[in-house]
């Protein structure tokens, strides 16, 4: 893959080994261009960099719901909180994003980046990754509670929460809410932490 900047439609886009092409891919190029000028093929990296956050944030949030409604429900039959299992699930969820987040960004956003051995860039993006869990789970533990609290009134009603006791549907929309925020500010760090560490060897 070239990272000259300035490809035209008619210049074909090199492929390296263990790359992905999909079919947006042009379109994505072609936006990037018209946006970018000069930095175009880093525009390009950025949104696929915020398209494979967001299959993450589809992992995260669906692995986070999932065990909440089978092996780690924030709350117990008796309604008493359950700080343990919102800690375990959003672990978990976190690391299945992860999970995928490497392998798309590795193959798709940057299959340019060779000089380093996949062992080196999983550890350098673990280190990242884990950085922004800390800081991530530290939120959500200490914010779910007042999060939800503040919010349970204004979205308790709604009939997705049908079923649920009070207690319950306040974590869970606290912790839901809580993610959101977590995640956004996460993916921040992550992209520049990963361009100019994890793949800072490419141009």
């Amino acid at each position: 893959m070239t990272s000259q900047a300035g490809m035209t439609d008619t210049q074909p886009k090199k492929r390296t080994s263990h790359s992905i092409e999909t079919p947006i891919d042009s379109l994505i190029r072609g936006v990037a261009r018209r946006v970018g000028g000069s930095r175009a093929r880093e525009v390009e990296r950025f949104i696929k960099f915020a398209i494979v956050g967001t299959i993450g944030f589809i992992v995260d949030f669906g692995t986070l719901n999932i065990l909440q409604a089978t092996i780690l429900p924030p709350v117990n039959a008796s309604g008493e909180d359950l700080g343990i299992n919102v800690a375990i699930a959003t672990t978990i969820s976190f690391f299945a994003a992860v999970t995928s987040n490497f392998i798309w960004n590795r193959l798709w956003t940057y299959p340019d980046s060779r000089s380093s051995s996949i062992r080196k860039q999983l550890s350098r993006f673990t280190v990242v990754s884990i950085s922004g869990w800390l800081v991530r789970s530290t939120w959500i533990t200490l914010a779910y509670l007042p999060i939800g609290t503040l919010l349970y009134p204004l979205l308790g009603s709604i009939s997705l929460f049908d079923g649920m006791s009070p207690e319950e549907a306040t974590a869970k929309i606290g912790t839901n809410v809580a993610l959101f925020i977590g995640v956004f500010v996460v993916m921040i760090w992550n992209f520049f932490a990963n361009r100019y560490w994890t793949y800072g060897d490419v141009s």
